[in-house]
């Protein structure tokens, strides 16, 4: 169970699956269902620290390499595209809903780069992604028991 409690935290760090597949995998390996909201929740909020050190620190210093500029430049088009109008337009509570929706591409690691993108304010930043997270998760979280139990 520890075993299977890790490897979902992972995929909830992960930008390739966030909580969305780390709740999930949780939940079908036997996890107890509040224990893996809980951890995979906690583990998807710790991306944000995370993120905005990058963007901070790293990011300043990759950004001397043509390659990863045009890397960057791209990722940042793409998060500014999916999350631009709501999130200039209602700040605060446009990236809360963009973070919230449980869909590839609008969670805690678009969320972040959006806000670093659009100027918010570090704290409210971290304030909507968490909420964000947690309504985001609980919509998973609920989805993945229906279905289990629906399959049962």
């Amino acid at each position: 169970m520890i075993f299977d409690l890790l490897i979902a935290m992972l995929w909830s760090v992960s930008p390739l699956g966030e909580a969305k597949v780390g709740i999930p995998y949780a939940l079908l390996h036997g996890v107890n269902i509040y224990v893996a909201f809980i951890f995979c929740f906690a583990a998807n909020v710790m991306v944000f620290p995370i993120m905005t050190f990058f963007l901070d620190v790293v990011n300043r210093y990759l950004f001397k390499w043509y390659y990863y500029k045009k890397s960057a430049i791209f990722v940042a088009r793409r998060a500014k595209k999916g999350a631009g109008k709501n999130v200039e337009k209602y700040g605060f509570w446009g990236l809360m809903i963009f973070v919230l929706i449980p869909l590839p591409g609008t969670g805690v690691y678009a969320g972040t780069l959006a806000a670093y993108l659009f100027g918010i304010d570090r704290k409210r930043a971290f304030l909507a992604n968490t909420i964000g997270i947690f309504f985001s998760c609980l919509i998973i979280w609920a989805t993945t028991i229906a279905a289990m139990k629906g399959f049962k």
